[in-house]
C-alpha cells in the first residue's frame, strides 16, 4: 500500500480589495469552500501582507495518485468560478510519493 501526496499552489488577484481585512474576508469564504467541498488542507501560504494578491495551499492524502490528480484539478476549477472577488492568476499542481 502506498501513500501518494497532492500539493497545489494556486495565487489569486483580488482586483477590487483595498485592505487586509477584506482580503481576509475573501480568503476566509474560498478556504471554507474548498475545505468543505473537496476535504483537501488549505490555508495561506504567502504574500499575507499583500492587500491584492494571495498565495494559498492545498494538500491531499490519497493511495491513487490520479485520484488525488481529480481532487485538486477540481479544486482549483472551482477556485476560478467560485468566487467574483479573486482571479486566479496561476497554479502548480504536484503529486508525490514520499515512501
Amino acid at each position: 500500500m502506498s501513500m501518494i501526496v497532492g500539493t497545489c499552489r494556486i495565487t489569486l488577484h483580488l482586483p477590487e480589495n483595498h485592505s487586509l481585512k477584506g482580503k481576509r474576508q475573501i480568503l476566509r469564504s474560498i478556504i471554507a469552500r474548498v475545505r468543505n467541498e473537496f476535504g483537501v488542507a488549505v490555508a495561506e501560504i504567502e504574500d499575507q501582507d499583500l492587500w491584492q494578491r494571495a498565495v494559498i495551499g492545498l494538500a491531499y492524502v490519497s493511495n491513487d495518485a490520479g485520484h488525488a490528480n481529480e481532487v485538486l484539478s477540481k479544486a482549483v476549477n472551482f477556485v476560478e468560478r467560485a468566487h467574483a472577488d479573486a482571479e486566479l492568476l496561476d497554479y502548480e499542481l504536484e503529486i508525490l510519493y514520499p515512501f
